[in-house]
């Protein structure tokens, strides 16, 4: 059994973070993809990932035999560092166990990417993260949202906006995949986990 609601009393050993923004206007928007990918993974668990923590919302569990923090930082996009960081220091996890979902405006909405490390690629939250954490070394999993229309359009405004009903649920069968690729994943697994779900 993959995903646990209930982890073992013992602290955790990951931090999985999704990124986005808070409050009801963001929920469909492409920078909220993070989000939806925890949703998605929550849901499984039949946990809520309400708990106010670490500037976030969140909840332990447990998937693979691995225990869990589940995040959904509050502090918007471009200070999502301060609540990685704030968690990572409380469970003293290292970077190679901090799991971080995010939208990906350079691939094609539904297209699911797997890295170990790697720079922001213009990712404000990626960035925030790693200039609180001190590295780049740490995982993740980007979601595509779509290319911007027009090469000149505001980057800051594409990500803000909506995504269509029909794309919406591209991507949420993409964090159902995410889902099955991060249990791979806190398993020490994660070419397993590239070969088969990265694309």
């Amino acid at each position: 059994m993959f995903f646990r609601k209930k982890p073992k009393p013992d602290p955790p050993q990951w931090i999985i973070v999704g990124l986005g923004n808070p409050g009801l206007k963001y929920q469909y928007n492409r920078h909220n993809a993070g989000y939806l990918c925890i949703d998605v993974l929550s849901n499984k668990l039949g946990i809520a990932v309400a708990q106010v923590k670490f500037r976030s919302l969140t909840d332990l569990c447990e998937i693979a035999g691995q225990r869990c923090v589940l995040m959904k930082p509050t502090t918007y996009m471009n200070n999502s560092g301060q609540a990685v960081a704030e968690c990572a220091r409380f469970y003293q996890i290292p970077p190679e166990r901090i799991l971080v979902i995010s939208d990906d405006i350079a691939l094609d909405t539904g297209v699911l990417r797997l890295r170990r490390r790697g720079s922001d690629g213009g990712q404000k939250g990626l960035r925030s993260i790693a200039q609180h954490l001190g590295t780049q070394e740490f995982p993740r999993v980007k979601l595509g949202v779509g290319k911007k229309p027009h090469p000149e359009m505001d980057t800051a405004h594409w990500v803000l906006t909506d995504l269509h009903k029909d794309d919406q649920k591209i991507l949420r069968e993409t964090c159902e995949q995410a889902c099955e690729a991060i249990a791979l994943i806190v398993q020490d697994e994660m070419e397993q986990a590239m070969a088969r779900y990265s694309r």
